[in-house]
């Protein structure tokens, strides 16, 4: 479980997220317009920015965890790849999840180069191992990323935008991945993809005004949609089955 106690996020200066007290208990979704917060509070819970209030994952305080603890218990995938050595390959990539788990000075073992073996078929990507990060299509990075969390094995991984520049083909392999991934992890999902939400059947949390709040059910009507978005809707159409 991840609690959320008091937490106030700002941005040079400018408010974006205040008082915000929240139990996130399993998976969950979180929905707002650009720029009111949905990827602070990602990178909050996660400990990579600044905050005040208190975030604990189970019973610890982010702020109280090593950073090796923290990779153990908590993943970040970004929207894309932003930095990387070009000439760096899929699979040596990859490997680099298992570096909070690695011994010091020495190579990593045969059981983590088995993992990750197994990740990249799981994904259905083994083809790639041994192709440069550089050469990947954005589809193929966001897979690598969701690889490297696999076999990071952290407790909760969170998906920050993970189809915002993909083709409507890559971007149902994604969603039907992600969603596979309920199973054995907690998901965080941030998107503006309504049937991407809709499709992970999850919890909503949506942030609007530096506030976020928690919707179990009763999200996807035209009425509560065009309330929040202040746009009309008709029915979504789930296409990720």
């Amino acid at each position: 479980m991840i609690k959320l106690k008091n937490l106030t996020c700002l941005y040079d200066d400018k408010l974006i997220l205040e008082n915000v007290n929240l139990q996130i208990i399993n998976h969950l979704t979180i929905l707002g317009a650009n720029g009111s917060g949905k990827s602070t509070l990602a990178k909050a819970i996660c400990n990579l920015i600044e905050f005040n209030g208190e975030i604990t994952l189970g019973t610890k305080n982010i702020k109280h965890l090593s950073l090796l603890q923290k990779a153990k218990k908590i993943s970040y995938i970004p929207a894309k790849l932003e930095s990387y050595d070009t000439h760096i390959k899929v699979q040596e990539f990859v490997l680099l999840g298992r570096f909070p788990y690695k011994k010091s000075f020495f190579d990593y073992s045969e059981e983590d180069k088995k993992m990750v073996k197994e990740a990249l078929e799981f994904l259905n990507i083994s083809h790639l191992s041994d192709h440069t990060i550089h050469s990947l299509s954005s589809g193929e990075q966001q897979l690598t990323l969701i690889a490297v969390a696999l076999t990071q094995q952290s407790q909760v991984i969170i998906f920050d935008e993970p189809t915002a520049n993909l083709d409507p083909h890559n971007s149902k392999i994604i969603a039907q991945h992600i969603k596979s991934l309920k199973q054995k992890h907690q998901i965080i999902l941030i998107t503006h993809d309504l049937n991407l939400a809709s499709y992970m059947h999850t919890p909503i949390i949506f942030i609007k005004k530096t506030q976020a709040k928690l919707y179990e059910k009763d999200f996807f009507n035209n009425s509560n949609l065009e309330n929040l978005y202040g746009v009309e809707f008709e029915s979504l159409a789930v296409k990720y089955e």
